[in-house]
């Protein structure tokens, strides 16, 4: 593109999942489209994720209730929850509100309000999978919930069986079952939920590229800038980008763990938290084979297939965004993974490190910009970014364009937040 002016219906900002599957269903619904982003697509959480579309994942993630597992993670002893400590004076408030909101009645509310888009999420992948010609890469195998303990591979079961009304399929293992789905596993673990309805992926930043390949090739426009440039005009929003200024009517943020560099300058007080993630690969002996993502739960870690290798993810760390990587929670689950699958090398010399976008009532944000004619937001998706990414580009184009929505949007509206910290 030439170094002139461009004008086009909406500008998506930031090529994660989610803004990607916005411009597309946009594009669909027959408006002209530029999406912008200061990287390519896929390359920053979309990128650094386990590749699940967890459509068995109705109950949010929520702060566990019981003391004992409260002190280890204060005392920074878990594997799965790490903190910053020079950062509680700032992020107390939302901590505290995220421990309401996971109270046995908030929490129910929210798994209700996040089902119309966990249903709907596997199907949204197939279908825009399908359009980019990569469906042959959707595993539809489900995903091995895992515990090396009794007790808390109790709770789970009884847990499993309190979701009926959702409709979900499951398979209750335990070490001989579990070690005939994955015959390299040690009897190190008890026994596991295998959940049967989740799709997974190798490749998820690699699945967004093929997205927004398909953008391009139907004739959308994809650009290189910085949201933090972005301007209200009179007749809309304008930016300038490395092929020119651009404006448009309408503007999208869906800027995963950036977005608050857009809201809050306009004004939104949106309690936006990152918590922050690690991975590394590691090859292994060609007899040696990985056949479901599997979360062991009392490890606090997730080792997932990738074309790259056996990708090993960290829980949550509490820190700045932008603070220098801490990856101690990989050195503390690297020794826990090896007693369940043998490990080759790490392929990786520097760990990735990338930040989740969360709000404390663990409900995304969808929705128009009450204060901003034009303004739409399209993030916060506490942990299923990758998961929710189509069927959030679904609603909020249906939004847009003026459809009726498949389900009511209200419970992702920013105006939940009014006066917030």
């Amino acid at each position: 593109m030439s170094q002139v002016e461009k004008n086009e219906e909406v500008i998506v900002l930031g090529a994660g999942i989610v803004g990607v599957s916005v411009a597309l269903h946009l594009q669909q619904r027959g408006r002209t489209v530029m999406l912008v982003d200061r990287r390519g697509a896929g390359e920053e959480t979309s990128y650094g994720n386990a590749g699940l579309i967890e459509r068995s994942s109705v109950i949010p993630y929520g702060v566990p209730r019981d003391l004992p597992t409260l002190l280890r993670y204060g005392l920074n002893r878990s594997a799965d929850v790490h903190f910053d400590w020079r950062d509680l004076p700032r992020i107390a408030p939302w901590l505290w509100r995220f421990w309401r909101e996971s109270a046995p009645n908030p929490l129910a509310r929210a798994a209700v309000d996040m089902w119309p888009l966990i249903e709907r999420s596997v199907t949204e992948h197939e279908m825009l999978m399908s359009q980019a010609g990569v469906l042959q890469q959707l595993r539809k195998t489900g995903w091995i919930e895992a515990y090396r303990n009794e007790r808390t591979f109790e709770q789970a079961r009884n847990v499993a069986e309190t979701l009926h009304r959702f409709d979900l399929n499951y398979d209750v293992l335990d070490t001989k079952a579990l070690q005939k789905r994955e015959p390299y596993f040690s009897n190190t673990l008890t026994g596991a939920i295998h959940w049967l309805d989740a799709a997974t992926v190798p490749d998820p930043g690699g699945i967004v590229k093929a997205f927004a390949t398909l953008f391009v090739n139907r004739g959308g426009l994809f650009l290189n800038g910085d949201a933090g440039d972005l301007k209200q005009t009179s007749s809309g929003w304008s930016m300038p980008t490395a092929s020119g200024k651009v404006e448009a009517p309408e503007v999208v943020v869906a800027l995963g763990p950036w977005s608050d560099t857009v809201f809050r300058p306009l004004g939104y007080k949106i309690p936006l938290l990152m918590k922050r993630g690690y991975h590394v690969h590691f090859n292994t002996n060609a007899n040696i084979s990985l056949n479901h993502p599997l979360v062991d739960v009392d490890g606090g870690f997730l080792l997932a297939p990738m074309s790259q290798g056996i990708r090993l993810t960290t829980g949550i760390e509490f820190s700045r965004r932008d603070s220098l990587p801490t990856p101690i929670q990989l050195d503390r689950t690297e020794p826990l993974a090896r007693q369940i699958l043998p490990l080759g090398h790490r392929i990786e010399t520097t760990p990735w490190m990338g930040s989740r976008p969360c709000l404390p009532d663990m409900r995304p944000v969808i929705g128009p910009g009450a204060r901003h004619k034009g303004l739409w937001f399209a993030f916060g998706h506490n942990h299923h970014g990758f998961t929710l990414g189509p069927v959030t580009g679904r609603l909020l184009a249906e939004m847009i364009t003026g459809e009726n929505t498949f389900t009511d949007p209200a419970p992702y509206s920013s105006t939940r937040f009014t006066g917030s910290l």
